[in-house]
């Protein structure tokens, strides 16, 4: 039997010659198909998953139309308090990791390094105020809420769509495809706040159908190759703290980015540890 290690690599090396694209159309029209066979694909993931129905304002598996229905699917009210701290948890999770940016560099798992500037897009003057900063990195399994929310108050200012690879983002990718966050796929959004500005990105995966948010709806599709960026200075665009922002339509991972010396992450917020939308995810710094 091969080892977790070999698995891994083996796991990784497939995916650089899958076609992530066609793959990820093709689940994209199942996840979006509506029939009695959809009905039955939906019990079978919950119970590979563990999924908690108890938790969902419908918890009949039968009365969801589509997989995807399913999949961002809304809570009952009140399942996810939120704390009394002014930054939470925009997801559910897995904290991939909690790092303090070297300049511009972010320390990606086991050491990959990747810049800021080339998860925003490209824009150095977008990230710049990034520098030295936080970065705050959350995955979401296939068993996970999927709806994004506000980690705190923001009013929006632009969202960028950029495109890129659909690598999947579980830890065995994550740990070996250096700089995996800034290649694959993603929208940007960036906000500012009491705080200072922060970005909150959406990372695209492969087999992730689509991605969308509240003020826009769905961005992808299309997928048209090319950076797509929108403005919203001139508009009162305003989201409070634990607020949905986004869904993403199958799994991904979430990217935080907040200026140096706003925030001090939880120090029990190592990899691997499992958090829900609306915990305390950092105390603000004295300003």
């Amino acid at each position: 039997m091969s080892s977790p290690d070999l698995r891994d690599r083996l796991f990784v090396l497939m995916q650089h010659v899958t076609p992530q694209m066609g793959l990820t159309r093709f689940a994209e029209f199942v996840a979006n198909s509506r029939g009695a066979w959809t009905r039955g694909i939906i019990p079978r993931f919950i119970r590979k998953y563990g999924v908690d129905m108890s938790e969902a304002v419908e918890p009949d598996p039968s009365r969801y139309a589509c997989f995807n229905d399913f999949f961002t699917r809304a809570l009952r009210p009140g399942v996810r308090p939120l704390a009394d701290a002014p930054f939470v948890s925009p997801v559910d999770g897995a904290v991939i990791d909690c790092v303090r940016l070297q300049d511009d560099t972010i320390l990606q798992v086991k050491g990959h390094p990747y810049s800021a500037r080339a998860l925003v897009g490209g824009d150095a003057s977008l990230a710049a105020p990034f520098a030295g900063g936080d970065a705050i990195s959350i995955y979401l399994s296939p068993k996970d809420y999927h709806r994004i929310h506000m980690p705190s108050d923001g009013r929006l200012l632009r969202m960028i769509h950029v495109p890129g690879s659909l690598y999947s983002v579980n830890p065995a990718t994550v740990a070996g495809v250096p700089g995996l966050f800034a290649r694959n796929e993603r929208v940007v959004c960036l906000f500012e706040s009491a705080f200072g500005p922060f970005v909150l990105t959406l990372v695209g995966a492969m087999v992730v159908g689509s991605m969308q948010t509240v003020w826009h709806g769905l961005i992808n599709p299309p997928r048209t190759g090319t950076l797509r960026e929108w403005r919203y200075e001139d508009q009162d665009i305003r989201l409070a703290r634990g607020e949905e922002m986004g869904r993403f339509l199958l799994g991904s991972t979430v990217v935080m980015l907040f200026p140096k010396g706003v925030l001090q992450a939880r120090s029990d917020w190592l990899p691997g540890r499992s958090v829900r939308m609306g915990e305390a995810m950092a105390a603000a710094l004295p300003r």
